[in-house]
């Protein structure tokens, strides 16, 4: 399907726009040569794709960046001046460098060590004997594997040294010295030069190497005194540890890291709490693990299972010889209990019981025979330890996952006031006191001991509009935050058939009668139509009968309703509920085809007028209805959005939990699909490899036998999804990519801005509207905090800053577009504000537009009446890839692991399963997206059909074309997503077919079933003018699915 060409509406014209494209490409022309000749690329590990953009010919066409263009970033075209000012405050720490450059040198320590700590403890030990001698008084810094850095140059170029540690640890049988030969060469001299041109202003590459030199300078010291984690760094002598439960404690810590800004060099410093391991006697964890008496009873086998589990890994200390304190590293548990062990003694085989062991070896007699043994060293040569005579060893990370209490425990000890936060911040830089650190005065560098205080901005929030009949039709947020009093939605859904399904024990019926009809008048309230009674009465089951209990209850419905459709399920479950969630939303919109509320027990007992109307939100969206949108939408007056059609996207990389290395990472893609109101979405969900964070699917090309080349992927999907909405296609294209860190900036701007060029040129050649790419990040460590903690009018109830405010300098990058906004109010806690990077702009944004629009858009989040961290597109991007891996992790809230199919490179890359039609996706319905490599991906449309990719192969395409020889195959996909299912086998085919169309046309009755195929064909080319191909085959396709249970009575 092609676009119409916007020259041919005499309304819209785009000339203006490319003649400012064309002019600020002239003048970007003009400074690319002025650096061409020294430029070798932005980052490190460019990769071919890279080599190949810099080598191609310079083009400074709107539709194709040039290769120098798209190695840069955009520049700040400004600051922000809308909006009240004020002051805040930034955990950022202004850091003076040296002059002068840094000596680098290579490590190689023989035999070659992998253990960082080791590593670390080679050098320490070789600093300690040969300082004042052989490196000339000279105090080096070292990464832990082959990089050392000094202030100055050391006497020698290279020069061996022999160092020998001892070992007592991991399982030796005797003590014994390790002998390391150790060569340090020199390198070269790391310049800070570079660095100090960044920070003057001048438009550099971002070096690097020099931060990560000063990193390891003023981490050298704070990695002795704590636990090293990544980034972070903890201590129980920060603040007392806190018992968690289950063996474990939440340890304080912080985090910290230097960063270029536009006041200098700074050391961004932030609080941290993580959870270890309690450094118990091994008997006592596993009793708190298990929360039973282990003392007196045997394990079973589910019980040896967990305990395995969560100790494998875990380093030990051995009691039971007095001073000698052995470390082991545990590798497993024994089946069977201690008592039932026995062992080989001798190279002639004789066996020994382990209680005969330690009782004549050790003299120590095991009290707690019934339990197994800890399996320890390699496998070679198993050791076994009982569990009474071991202890873990302390500053143990716990790497595995939480449980719910343990997970409300950590947050509750994590979870400070921004007061508190500050007061923590300032007291973690007194104890590091870097005035005194020897490696940061070695090197020259000094850390200002102050907050960095910030000039910023807090942006008005948008007036709202909502329904003409509700009193109050306009509304201006206070705070970030309102209600539905006096406001009905502006576009009210109709709920006609519902069912109410109760799986809490301790929710009787008539409370939950009582529930569901003041939900149902809320409904009403809001501006929903919305029928008063259920169309069963309210059916309770067991949780662990999930599946049972939803398809008795929807055919139940289907049954009373004679053939019309249960549009709502009502679900109430209890407050904790394991995986009953995942679980029920996987068979109801994969399975039944239904869309489905759940309400947890709490709120079933204790319903608030907010908490009926923030569900009733969430039911008018699901159900296809709109809750508010800007006036200013409206009115036409958003800033280049409402001046031409333009379509804002949004992405997400979702990837699974840390130590899982098999399941698949989802990509999320959602873009707007009503212009100039911009709060309906549609969007795309796929598979795709383990932690990749690139989105394959972004465009995509594939041959088919029938068709040829072909063309598809998210954005072309979308783009021609707001086409069919909207009527016009998008001239320009707002892109808010979350999900991507600092290092991965280049990397996924040069592929994904090349893919959604790639998209618009499949739809037309000359098709390339200007794009804007911006990066939303929330795992940063920047907080905003009040200038003054006392005075109210500055802050919000909880303490934090104020929603909307601002800020695009002094702590932002000293030359490129970025900045941090605090869109919503806070509820607990310190809030985070959302930092918004614009990697490029062919819009030519001005800082108060992309700042506006972003804060603006915070307030039409469809789920609740507050303005949210995170513009929604991006927000609904995460929380669409969030809900697709319930589909393939039923456990994901267990940490369950699921099988994965894996593809001959050894990515995961099982597919999406199909979801049925009528199904929400939180505020999204499903569109089809034709996809013939059975890598399925879905699409959403809010107010739309819900369909799932349909895939298919030669096979099958031959399959049919023999069956239906006069089907043009570019139809062929019609019949894909009736070709996995039993039907054809079972030769029911026509019948299938035969009842999608109508149950589809409820108008259009096919009396003659062996006629349909060719029935079909007739029907797509006679409604060919008035819908596009793709929807035509959703809705046939779509209806078959939905009826296969009961095809035998068409």
């Amino acid at each position: 399907m092609l676009m119409k060409d916007p020259k041919e509406n005499p309304v819209i014209s785009r000339e203006p726009l490319l003649n400012s494209m064309k002019e600020k490409n002239e003048d970007f022309m003009k400074d690319t040569k002025k650096i061409i000749a020294r430029r070798r690329g932005r980052r490190g590990g460019k990769g071919p794709k890279v080599e190949k953009l810099q080598v191609e010919k310079l083009n400074t066409d709107v539709g194709t960046p040039a290769s120098f263009k798209s190695l840069m970033f955009h520049r700040r075209p400004g600051y922000g001046q809308l909006g009240t000012k004020c002051l805040v405050k930034a955990n950022h720490f202004i850091a003076n460098i040296p002059d002068s450059d840094i000596c680098h040198y290579s490590v190689k320590i023989d035999p070659e060590v992998t253990s960082h700590k080791l590593n670390k403890a080679i050098m320490t030990q070789l600093v300690k004997l040969h300082r004042e001698s052989d490196l000339g008084m000279r105090l080096p810094v070292y990464d832990g594997a082959r990089n050392l850095y000094t202030a100055g140059f050391l006497p020698f170029t290279t020069k061996n040294f022999i160092i020998i540690l001892s070992d007592d640890e991991e399982g030796a049988c005797n003590r014994r010295e390790r002998e390391f030969k150790v060569t340090i060469s020199f390198i070269t001299l790391a310049s800070m030069q570079q660095l100090r041109e960044l920070l003057a202003g001048k438009p550099v590459d971002t070096p690097h190497k020099a931060l990560t030199i000063i990193d390891i300078v003023l981490r050298q010291l704070a990695a002795q005194r704590y636990v090293s984690v990544g980034r972070f760094l903890y201590s129980p002598d920060i603040k007392k540890p806190q018992q968690l439960g289950g063996g474990l404690e939440s340890w304080r810590g912080f985090y910290q890291s230097i960063r270029p800004i536009q006041m200098g060099l700074s050391l961004n410093i932030d609080m941290s709490s993580t959870a270890f391991i309690e450094p118990l006697p091994v008997i006592d964890f596993v009793a708190q693990i298990l929360d039973k008496d282990v003392y007196s009873r045997p394990l079973s086998d589910s019980d040896r299972i967990k305990v395995k589990k969560a100790l494998r890994g875990v380093k030990v200390e051995v009691t039971h010889r007095g001073n000698v304190r052995r470390k082991y590293r545990i590798s497993g548990l024994t089946s069977q209990p201690t008592r039932e062990l026995i062992f080989p003694v001798d190279e002639q085989k004789n066996m020994k019981s382990v209680v005969e062991y330690f009782q004549e070896v050790y003299g120590y007699t095991i009290q707690y025979s019934h339990l197994p043994c800890l399996q320890v060293g390699n496998q070679k040569k198993v050791n076994y330890l009982p569990l009474e005579a071991c202890k873990i060893v302390g500053g143990q990370r716990y790497t595995k996952g939480l449980n719910e209490k343990q997970i409300t425990s950590l947050l509750k000890v994590s979870c400070q006031r921004p007061h508190e936060q500050e007061m923590d911040i300032l007291q973690t830089v007194h104890q590091n006191d870097y005035e005194k650190d020897p490696y940061a005065k070695e090197f020259g560098i000094s850390i200002d001991n102050k907050l960095a205080s910030v000039e910023a901005r807090v942006l008005p929030a948008p007036w709202l509009k909502y329904h003409d009949t509700g009193k109050e039709k306009e509304y201006l947020p206070q705070v970030g935050q309102w209600n539905m009093m006096n406001k009905k939605v502006i576009n009210g859904s109709t709920v006609r058939h519902w069912a109410c399904i109760n799986f809490s024990k301790t929710v009787q019926e008539s409370t939950a009668c009582s529930f569901c009809q003041q939900l149902v008048q809320m409904c009403q309230i809001s501006g929903m139509e919305f029928n008063r009674d259920p169309v069963i009465p309210i059916y309770s089951a067991r949780p662990d009968q999930v599946k049972k209990a939803l398809k008795y209850v929807y055919y139940a419905a289907a049954s009373k309703l004679e053939g019309k459709e249960l549009e709502l399920l009502i679900a109430i479950l209890p407050d904790n509920n394991g995986s009953l969630y995942g679980d029920l939303k996987r068979i109801c919109e994969t399975e039944l085809g239904l869309i489905s509320q759940c309400c947890l027990t709490k709120y079933v007992f204790n319903s608030s007028r907010q908490y009926l109307a923030n569900v009733s939100l969430k039911i008018n969206v699901k159900m296809g209805g709109r809750n508010t949108v800007l006036l200013d939408a409206l009115s036409w007056r958003i800033p280049l959005v409402s001046d031409i059609p333009t379509i804002i996207f949004g992405a997400d990389v979702t990837h699974p939990e840390t130590g899982d290395d098999s399941c698949p990472s989802i990509a999320a893609v959602v873009a707007s699909q009503d212009w100039p109101e911009v709060t309906k979405y549609a969007g795309l969900v796929c598979a795709q490899p383990h932690r990749e964070e690139l989105i394959q699917d972004l465009f995509k090309t594939w041959k088919d036998p029938q068709r040829g080349m072909v063309t598809g992927g998210m954005i072309r999907e979308l783009l021609l999804s707001f086409k069919k909405a909207t009527g016009q296609k998008p001239l320009r294209i707002i892109f808010y990519r979350d999900g991507v860190s600092e290092g991965q900036f280049y990397q996924v701007l040069l592929y994904e801005l090349d893919a959604i060029r790639k998209a618009c040129a499949s739809l037309e050649p000359s098709y390339q509207p200007p794009v804007t790419f911006i990066v939303v990040q929330k795992r940063h460590h920047t907080r905003l905090l009040a200038n003054n903690h006392n005075d109210r009018s500055s802050t919000d109830k909880s303490g934090n800053i104020l929603p909307g405010t601002v800020v695009d300098s002094k702590i932002c990058h000293p030359t490129e577009f970025d900045f941090y906004l605090c869109s919503h109010a806070g509820i607990q806690g310190t809030s985070r504000p959302a930092h918004y990077h614009v990697l490029w702009d062919e819009n030519n944004f001005t800082a108060d537009e992309i700042q506006s629009l972003t804060n603006n858009l915070c307030y039409t989040y469809a789920r609740c009446t507050r303005s949210v961290s995170v513009v929604p597109p991006a927000y609904y991007a995460h929380l669409a890839a969030y809900r697709a891996r319930f589909y393939m992790e039923p456990g994901v809230h267990e940490n369950a692991k699921t099988r994965c199919t894996r593809a001959t490179n050894g990515s995961c890359v099982r597919p999406l399963p199909a979801l049925k039609e009528k199904i929400d996706f939180f505020w999204f319905r499903l569109l089809e997206l034709e996809n013939f490599n059975f890598k399925a991906s879905c699409t959403a449309f809010l107010g739309g059909w819900i369909f799932i990719a349909k895939g298919t192969c030669k096979k099958d395409l031959n399959f049919i074309n023999e069956e239906a020889p006069k089907i043009n195959p570019a139809y062929a996909t019609i019949y894909v997503g009736i070709l996995s299912h039993e039907a054809w086998t079972n030769g029911r085919l026509k019948s299938v077919v035969h009842r999608a169309v109508v149950n589809k046309e409820k108008q259009r009755l096919f009396r003659k079933p062996g006629d349909v195929l060719a029935t079909i064909e007739n029907y797509i080319e006679e409604h060919a003018t008035k819908r596009s191909k793709g929807s035509l085959e959703s809705q046939v396709t779509g209806g078959g699915e939905e009826q296969l249970e009961n095809v035998g009575q068409t």
